[in-house]
Parts: C-alpha cells; structure tokens; sequence
C-alpha cells in the first residue's frame, strides 16, 4: 500500500511542490495530473490503483479552487486503454487469471470500447498538449477522459 501511494499520490504532490514556486513567481501555469478512467469507473483487481487515482483527482480539484486565483490551472487527463505496455500487461494478467489467450482477452476489451480499438499514445498525447496550452486556459478544476467512448457514466 505504501508503494502504491509513492507512486501515485505521493509523486503528484512531491511534483506540485517543486513546480509550485515558479509557477507563482510567474503568475501563471498549469499543473496536469495523469491519472486513470478509474477515477470515474472502478476498474476490477486494481484496488489501490482505484484509491490512490482518486486521491489525485481530489487533490486536483482542492488545489484548482486554491491555485486558480493565482493564475495556475489544476486538472486531471484520465485515459481509458490506451495501448501502452502497462495495458498489454493488465490485459497479459488477465488472461492468465481467465486461463484464456491474451488475444481473447485484448478483443474482449476492444469490444467493450465504442470506438472497438485501443486508444495510441499519440492521441493522449495531443490531448494532454492541448490541455496543457494557452488554447485551454479556461480549462481547470476538471478531468478529461480519454476512453474511445468507453465508460457507461453520464458524467464522464
């Protein structure tokens, strides 16, 4: 558990910390957390990763309201399944838990995305660019999916 909170929540505060000054120094910014679709809809076998990922976003939300009069925009980019290797792993696990092939598997999922593929790094990337630009500076105190169209929620 201590590990999961290193790695997630901690590391997004520790960031927010060391860029904070400058930012304030400046008058303006724009800190941007990556954290998961599972902030909005849990994702099964990855508890901590739940936890942690929504402990984000709250800090997010708390320090846009706090941040904003200053200048500096606080947000969130939650992807969906975006075809990285930490994806091909999840997908490697739960085949292997479901005794099926790993292909069977990544379909199923594929199936479930309206889209009916697996999102690639360049598309969050340019989203995350957007968001991170002038061109979105009305933009903050929020959480941008990034899914294919993936999650059921009204409020994604």
């Amino acid at each position: 558990m201590q590990s999961a909170f290193g790695l997630t929540t901690a590391s997004a505060w520790r960031l927010t910390k060391v860029v904070l000054p400058a930012m304030r120094d400046k008058g303006s910014g724009c800190i941007l957390y990556l954290t998961s679709s599972s902030t909005k809809e849990v994702i099964p076998n990855l508890l901590l990763s739940n936890m942690m990922r929504a402990a984000v976003v709250g800090m997010a939300k708390t320090l846009s309201k706090e941040l904003g009069p200053e200048g500096i925009r606080v947000l969130c980019v939650a992807p969906g399944r975006i075809e990285t290797a930490r994806l091909l792993a999840l997908d490697e696990g739960n085949a292997e838990r479901s005794g099926r092939p790993v292909e069977e598997v990544a379909a199923e999922a594929k199936a479930r995305i309206p889209l009916g593929r697996y999102g690639d790094p360049q598309e969050f990337g340019d989203v995350v660019a957007f968001l991170a630009s002038e061109r979105a500076s009305y933009i903050s105190g929020t959480s941008v999916t990034i899914d294919g169209g993936m999650l059921n929620g009204i409020l994604t």
